[in-house]
């Protein structure tokens, strides 16, 4: 069937946050993937439609911040970040927001306000107490590697001294996210932002504008103010700013809920901006390179480096979000819902991990903890290198699909 020319950034259909099925007003029963008994991304027939193109993106965003999160890692070069002005972390969020929408929102409508609410502050928790585990176990990691090779510059470069030095103090501002080591910022990033959800979703049920509008006035205010959250030690920053990143949580929430809702935020057609998304995304991509061509060699220019260089990520710099958008319209328009490599078997593991986003990015987290002291401790040659991303990818895929089976046979439990 002939592909329409139309395009709309909320053309992504239903989707849980992690492996659950939904289906929007008005969509009949179709043919849609998730995991059978043997924990198979098959195609089954039930009332429900999910979008695999969300699984994957995810998938493949909980794959980029494993690898960028191991200093000096040779396959960084070859992600989103050495290509444009965005990367993962960008993905992570406004695919949370998207899916938060079609989940929470539609908890509202059905159950109310108080439901919803509840359902939400629920996911928080399990955020939270998700954060904290991880937390240990970076924490008992560095202290061990420190220990053992009486390497102390991994604490530091990591942003842990202050564990050592206070721990009494180090622990509680832990407790109340004020204290991020490095790796650990995103899941404080998106438990601030779900907290603050039932506001958004209230906001949405009365029209997409309505939450946009004072979401960029936050943002405004912090590029031009300079409005931020202070951590520890210190007045220390957050990495992730939650005034400015609030924004694009909640582009992909008014997306998410505008897809269900049946209300675009704006008209379509919109295929006139396939053109200024592609010319930006090259353009990104071209800048991007030189730069790191100029890395390699001084007789290759920089392009624009002085003037755009550093590009600020912990407030979501205006080029930043614009490069995302950017991508996301193309990926929109050039990437089918039913596009036939999202049933390729060589995609299950990744849609099966996007599938279990919170476990599978704790233990990239970690991996990539480990990744960076076998580098930095025994060997960082290309074949090391090499093997540690392998290893750490197996890992991940593994443990996901470990999740699955154990879903389904649980279920399958349940029904008899």
């Amino acid at each position: 069937m002939p592909r329409s020319n139309r395009i709309n950034l909320c053309d992504w259909p239903a989707v849980s946050p992690d492996a659950g099925i939904s289906r929007p007003a008005g969509v009949k029963p179709d043919r849609i993937a998730r995991a059978d008994g043997r924990g198979e991304v098959a195609t089954v027939t039930i009332g429900a439609v999910r979008d695999l193109r969300l699984d994957f993106f995810r998938g493949i965003a909980l794959f980029l911040i494993f690898i960028d999160h191991i200093p000096g890692n040779v396959l960084s070069h070859f992600t989103v970040q050495s290509l444009g002005f965005s990367d993962a972390a960008e993905i992570f969020i406004f695919v949370s927001g998207y899916t938060a929408a079609l989940v929470y929102g539609r908890a509202l409508l059905k159950r109310g306000v108080l439901i919803a609410t509840a359902k939400i502050f629920h996911r928080v928790w399990q955020l939270y107490v998700a954060h904290i585990f991880v937390f240990l176990i970076f924490t008992a990691l560095v202290s061990y590697n420190t220990v053992t090779s009486q390497n102390h510059f991994s604490a530091r470069e990591l942003h842990v001294v202050k564990f050592f030095t206070e721990p009494y103090i180090a622990v509680i501002r832990a407790l109340e996210l004020r204290f991020q080591p490095n790796f650990l910022d995103i899941l404080p990033l998106y438990i601030v932002l779900l907290a603050g959800f039932p506001l958004v979703l209230l906001l949405l049920r009365r029209h997409a504008l309505t939450a946009l509008i004072p979401s960029f006035v936050v943002y405004l205010a912090v590029q031009i103010f300079g409005l931020s959250l202070h951590g520890y030690p210190g007045n220390r920053a957050w990495i992730f700013n939650p005034f400015s990143w609030q924004f694009l949580f909640v582009i992909g929430a008014a997306c998410g809920h505008a897809r269900y809702d049946r209300r675009p935020i704006v008209p379509p057609p919109l295929g006139w901006l396939v053109g200024p998304a592609a010319m930006i995304v090259a353009a990104a991509a071209a800048i991007k390179l030189s730069w790191t061509f100029h890395d390699l060699s001084d007789a290759v220019p920089a392009v624009l480096l002085e003037q755009l260089w550093p590009i600020d990520k912990s407030d979501l710099a205006p080029i930043r979000l614009v490069h995302f958008l950017a991508l996301a319209i193309l990926v929109v328009r050039f990437v089918a819902a039913d596009a036939r490599f999202l049933r390729w078997r060589v995609t299950r593991p990744v849609i099966r991990c996007g599938q279990f986003s919170l476990q599978i990015f704790c233990l990239g987290i970690l991996l990539s903890v480990v990744g960076h002291f076998v580098l930095d401790e025994w060997d960082d040659s290309l074949p090391a290198q090499l093997a540690v991303n392998a290893i750490g990818l197996i890992l991940m895929i593994g443990t996901a699909k470990l999740i699955s089976w154990y879903r389904a046979i649980d279920s399958a439990t349940v029904a008899a």
